[in-house]
């Protein structure tokens, strides 16, 4: 049966959490962030968001915690909509969609965000370097899923929509969600 739920999954600065945000907005339903989570983790140990990716490699514990509550909010709550790169796994009936976006456009975007509003556990001084430590993140957290639970998470055929978010701006993301996700409600 499929749930209420939405999965938003795709790479660092590409919207996630704009979108998953701005849906769950005009539905009424609860917004989750895994990605706030790990933030959250990563702020309590000190760490950096891409440090908490490293040391995620070898404490596999941090993962579980994550996956482990993803997999709790998939079983107990329905009206929800999350951003996460694996909640799509863990919650297969959930409506899965994947942003997706060029590395140099998303690093740009993420840089943005950092010098106008901060983002916890995340620093840069230039474009180049969020690029640089997107690309160790992704590279990181696409071996560690591989390892631990055999999944890809940059395979989009593991989606039921795909959208660019370069050329769709977010008030269109939103929109074509919110459609494509009535649509697939509608669908036994």
């Amino acid at each position: 049966m499929k749930k209420h739920i939405i999965t938003i999954a795709g790479y660092p600065g590409i919207g996630k959490s704009s979108t998953a945000k701005g849906v769950a907005q005009e539905l009424g339903y609860e917004h989750f962030s895994s990605g706030d989570l790990m933030r959250q983790m990563a702020a309590a140990r000190g760490l950096s968001v891409e440090e908490i990716n490293q040391a995620a490699e070898k404490q596999k514990e941090i993962d579980f915690m994550v996956d482990h509550r993803l997999q709790k909010l998939g079983e107990e709550r329905d009206k929800l909509v999350i951003d996460s790169r694996l909640a799509f796994h863990w919650i297969p009936d959930s409506f899965k969609v994947y942003l997706d976006l060029d590395p140099q456009s998303a690093a740009e975007r993420t840089f943005m965000h950092i010098q106008k509003e901060g983002r916890a556990s995340q620093t840069a001084s230039s474009t180049e370097e969020v690029l640089k430590n997107t690309a160790e993140r992704i590279a990181s957290e696409r071996k560690r899923y591989q390892i631990l639970y055999g999944v890809d998470i940059g395979d989009k055929s593991n989606f039921d929509l795909v959208i660019d978010t370069k050329t769709n701006d977010l008030n269109q993301v939103i929109k074509i969600v919110l459609a494509e996700y009535k649509k697939w409600q509608e669908t036994s």
